[in-house]
């Protein structure tokens, strides 16, 4: 369904070192930057680019938005948490760990950015 996400930054080296750590807790590989600054992060055939905004404006978050990160299980899910905490990012909502809903038991960790994007990591645990 999606092709890529886009955020805002404000500072793309502070937005570098946070999301270098987090995809690199998740496996993947630092960002390149191309031609006209932005970050571009590619992982398992997704594409997440970090950019200053085109119209010259300030970056802001999505009031109600959310990005979620698909994690292998929640050793992984503790490592981006960490990972993005240690690198500029704040803990949100609950510890991480277990909560129940309607799509069964998830293990979540959540993070704003250094630029107040909601991060979330997911991991479905077993019904």
């Amino acid at each position: 369904m999606f092709s890529h996400i886009v955020l805002g930054s404000n500072d793309i080296e502070r937005s570098k070192r946070f999301y270098d750590a987090t995809i690199g807790a998740l496996g993947g590989p630092s960002a390149f930057i191309d031609d006209n600054g932005r970050l571009i992060y590619m992982h398992n055939g997704l594409s997440l680019l970090i950019t200053k905004p085109i119209d010259g404006q300030s970056a802001t978050h999505a009031n109600g938005g959310t990005v979620g990160f698909a994690v292998q299980d929640p050793a992984q899910a503790d490592a981006w948490h960490a990972a993005g905490v240690a690198n500029g990012g704040v803990s949100i909502e609950d510890a991480p760990g277990v909560r129940e809903g309607p799509m069964g038991a998830l293990y979540l960790a959540y993070l704003r950015d250094p630029d107040g994007n909601k991060l979330c990591a997911l991991h479905q645990l077993p019904q």
